[in-house]
Formats: C-alpha cells, structure tokens, sequence
C-alpha cells in the first residue's frame, strides 16, 4: 500500500488541467483508490503517465488501452464514474 505522502502526490497527479479528466479521476482517487488491492493501486499509478489525449478517449470510450492492465484500470474508473454516488 502506498504512503500518506505518496497519495498526496498521487491526487495531485490526477489533476490534469483538463476539467474533463479531473472530473473523472479526482472523485476515483478520492473515494476508491484506498480500497483497491495494491496491483490496481499500481495500474492507477502507471496510468498516470499516460497522456491526457490517451486518458480523454479511453474514459470517453473511444479507444480502449492496448495495455491489459490499463485497460483494467480504465474500466474500472469508467465504471465508477457512472456509478450514483450521494
């Protein structure tokens, strides 16, 4: 599992300046990154590096990550993001 200070940076990273992407991965990051097993925690973490070009059409389902473990990640947000919260 990661540090409190290494989550700091991960939530810093999912601000993307692109508002699209942080309304999607801001809330993720926020509310399911802890209760991820550390395998996804580490696919979150190397989705991190991806471009925000890549990022805005695997989340709008455009394209699809040729990468299994991203892909992974990405669905899971994807679904996520469409999950009613309160």
């Amino acid at each position: 599992m990661v540090s409190e200070n290494e989550f700091k940076r991960i939530c810093w990273a999912c601000r993307r300046g692109m508002l699209e992407l942080d309304l999607v991965m801001v809330p993720y990051v926020e509310h399911r990154f802890r209760t991820l097993n550390e395998d996804d925690q580490q696919r979150f973490i190397r989705l991190l590096e991806s471009e925000d070009t890549e990022l805005f059409a695997w989340f709008l389902g455009r394209e699809r990550p040729v990468d299994a473990d991203l892909a992974m990640i990405v669905d899971d947000i994807n679904t996520f993001a469409k999950t009613p919260r309160s």
